[in-house]
C-alpha cells in the first residue's frame, strides 16, 4: 500500500498530480498550521506576458490556525477577476472549451474555506485525468504526532508499507527515512522533471511549473500519459 500526504494546494502544479499517479492513498494534510506565502491558496498560469500569479485571498493567515480553518476573504471581488485571467490566458488553448464551464462554474460558487475549494478541485480534475487513488483528510484519521513521528503515524494506521514524498527529502526537507524504515515503512522519493508539452504563447518558449490547468487547456486526456511518463 503506497501513501502519499500533502498539504492541499490551489490548483496544484502538474508536479503535484504526478505524485498522485503513482499512490494508493493520498492523504491530505489539513490540520495542521496554515503558511503563507505557499500555494495553498495561489499558483502560476502562463499568460501574454509571462507567469501570472492567481490567487484566492484569505483572512487571517496566521500560523496558530489551521489549514482547515482559513477563511476565504470573499469581501474581494476575486473570482471574477480571476476567472476573467484564465479565460484572457487560455481561450484560444485547444481544449479551453471542454473544461471552461466546470471552472467558469467553481468561481461562481461561493467557497468559505480555502481548504475545501482546494478539495474539490483537486478531486474534479482528477476525473478528468483519471489516476486511481483514494483521497482521505488528515483531520479525519485523528492520528497525533508531530513532523515526521506524525507522518510514520499516519502511514501505520492505514497500514502502509511504503511512503511516497516528494522531492527535498534528500536535502533534509521532508520526512527523514531512517525513521520510517524503523517502522517497516520504505521512503521512495519522487523527483520532478517537468515534461514538455504544449503551451500557448511560443515566442516565450516553455515555462514550467505552472498549475495543471495549463496542462490541461492545451493537452485534454493526453495530460495523462504525459502525467503517466507514458
Amino acid at each position: 500500500m503506497i501513501v502519499t500526504i500533502h498539504q492541499p494546494e490551489y490548483l496544484p502544479y502538474i508536479g503535484f498530480f504526478e505524485r498522485l499517479a503513482e499512490t494508493d492513498i493520498f492523504v491530505i494534510l489539513d490540520d495542521v498550521g496554515y503558511q503563507k506565502n505557499g500555494f495553498i491558496n495561489r499558483n502560476k498560469i502562463k499568460t501574454a506576458k509571462g507567469s501570472k500569479w492567481i490567487t484566492a485571498p484569505v483572512i487571517g493567515r496566521s500560523p496558530n490556525l489551521k489549514i482547515n480553518e482559513v477563511l476565504i476573504d470573499n469581501s474581494q471581488n476575486w473570482a471574477g477577476s480571476q476567472w476573467g485571467s484564465i479565460v484572457s490566458a487560455y481561450s484560444k488553448a485547444p481544449y479551453f472549451q471542454e473544461y471552461s464551464d466546470f471552472f467558469k462554474k467553481t468561481f461562481e460558487n461561493k467557497w468559505d474555506r480555502i481548504c475545501d475549494l482546494d478539495i474539490y478541485l483537486i478531486e474534479n480534475i482528477n476525473k478528468v485525468l483519471g489516476f486511481k487513488f483514494k483521497m482521505i483528510k488528515s483531520s479525519d484519521l485523528k492520528v497525533q504526532g508531530a513532523s515526521t513521528e506524525r507522518l510514520i503515524n499516519i502511514c501505520k494506521e492505514l497500514e502502509a508499507d511504503q511512503y511516497l514524498s516528494g522531492p527535498g527529502t534528500d536535502k533534509g526537507h521532508g520526512v527523514e527515512k531512517q525513521a520510517f524504515e524503523k517502522q517497516g515503512i520504505k521512503v521512495k522519493i519522487k523527483e520532478f522533471s517537468n515534461p514538455q508539452y504544449k503551451q500557448q504563447f511560443s515566442s516565450q518558449g516553455f515555462l514550467p511549473y505552472m498549475s495543471i490547468i495549463d496542462l490541461l487547456f492545451n493537452e485534454g486526456l493526453n495530460s495523462q500519459k504525459i502525467l503517466s511518463n507514458e
